[in-house]
């Protein structure tokens, strides 16, 4: 905002100015001021912004042409960028000198508003060609700028006779501090969805590398079980395998499909339950969830919940044949409810999952409905094993 008086040049009005002092005059410039401020804080597009200036200005001041120039600092020359009034091939084209020899120059490098009422008589500043081709007899100037420079220059042109007045720099200058602000704002908004797209990329990044590097493990795992003799190691080294997979789904999800560091369930489910599959083909697997979308710090504690139940369920559940495990992931207001069940042999008369338990798998099931601020329950209806966990959807 310039607050330096203008670089102003003073000749008798002449009647076809009209009455610029008219109050009705000023009411209206500050109506339509405060209509542009409105849309400068709404605003999204720079280029919107600066065409809707130039045409609110050009009617505020009773004027033919009105343009917004952006200072290209690389060729010091000012670029109509927008504006009313002229020709087709100027917008976006047309650059007019930096220099202080033109008023819109003037303006820019003092910072000082400019008033030229006769400019075939200006001994001050030479007319640019655009100008005179468009037969431009007075202008008035005033700096576009903010916080991070001088961003151009707003200027208002007319190619009949009158005068615009210091208190027409006002006006204007409200419209220029409003662009200036606009504009920052804009570019602040810019640069912080493009840290936040290459924070996510790089979070992106990272979960695929993490989700490589678990499938290796995951495959050395599995190698090492195949070339087991030992039974129980062998059956060990398969569910620390499948342990790390449901790990390394949560990455995989992370890398492929978020976008704000959160698993969509439904379709985490989906694949850890194929992957299960895969291994117990005398089993059939029912997975439903509903779409519901949950913290990445909060998917893998649940992926190896749901692992670790369905592995002891294909485990112990059919000792002879195979059959169904169902599970269901439910949204229930902020929580979320887990059931997995089947109609296996049941538990144990004596199980209690709160008690100390020889079996890793439920203790592992413990600890992670502990981490996850959970409750669990085995009720005893109907044949089979049934385990529900209530939960909060986040920490």
């Amino acid at each position: 905002m310039s607050h330096l008086p203008p670089a102003t040049e003073t000749a008798p009005a002449t009647p076809a100015d009209g009455d610029r002092s008219d109050p009705a005059i000023r009411l209206h410039q500050q109506a339509i001021l405060s209509e542009f401020g409105v849309e400068a804080l709404r605003g999204d597009d720079v280029d919107r912004l600066l065409q809707r200036a130039a045409e609110l200005c050009a009617e505020g001041m009773g004027a033919e042409f009105c343009k917004a120039l952006e200072y290209l600092r690389s060729e010091d020359m000012l670029l109509v960028r927008a504006g009313i009034g002229w020709g087709p091939d100027v917008i976006g084209t047309a650059r007019i000198g930096a220099d202080l020899a033109s008023p819109a120059g003037f303006a820019l490098k003092t910072g000082r508003p400019v008033i030229s009422n006769h400019l075939e008589n200006e001994t001050r500043f030479r007319t640019p060609q655009l100008m005179a081709e468009h037969g431009i007899r007075r202008a008035i100037n005033v700096i576009i700028a903010n916080r991070d420079g001088a961003f151009g220059v707003l200027e208002v042109d007319d190619s009949r006779e009158g005068m615009f007045e210091e208190a027409d720099i006002a006006f204007m200058q409200g419209f220029a501090n409003l662009l200036g602000g606009a504009i920052e704002r804009l570019r602040t908004e810019g640069l912080l969805r493009a840290a936040l797209a290459r924070q996510d990329l790089l979070a992106r990044e990272m979960s695929h590398r993490v989700k490589n590097s678990l499938t290796i493990v995951a495959s050395l795992l599995a190698l090492q079980a195949k070339g087991s003799e030992s039974e129980d190691v062998r059956r060990a080294l398969i569910d620390a395998r499948t342990r790390v997979e449901a790990i390394a789904g949560v990455h995989d999800q992370l890398w492929r499909h978020s976008e704000s560091g959160e698993v969509d369930l439904a379709l985490f489910l989906e694949t850890l339950c194929a992957n299960l599959q895969s291994g117990a083909p005398g089993h059939r697997l029912a997975c439903r969830a509903d779409p519901v979308h949950v913290p990445a710090d909060r998917a893998i504690p649940f992926g190896l919940l749901v692992n670790e139940l369905v592995t002891n369920a294909i485990k112990y559940a059919y000792p002879e044949l195979g059959g169904e495990i169902r599970i269901r992931a439910e949204r229930a207001g902020d929580r979320l409810v887990l059931a997995v069940s089947d109609d296996g042999i049941g538990l144990p008369e004596d199980f209690d999952i709160g008690r100390a338990s020889r079996s890793l798998g439920m203790r592992v099931v413990a600890n992670l409905v502990r981490q996850l601020d959970g409750t669990i329950a085995t009720p005893r209806s109907g044949q089979g094993a049934h385990f529900h966990i209530d939960m909060p959807l986040s920490g």
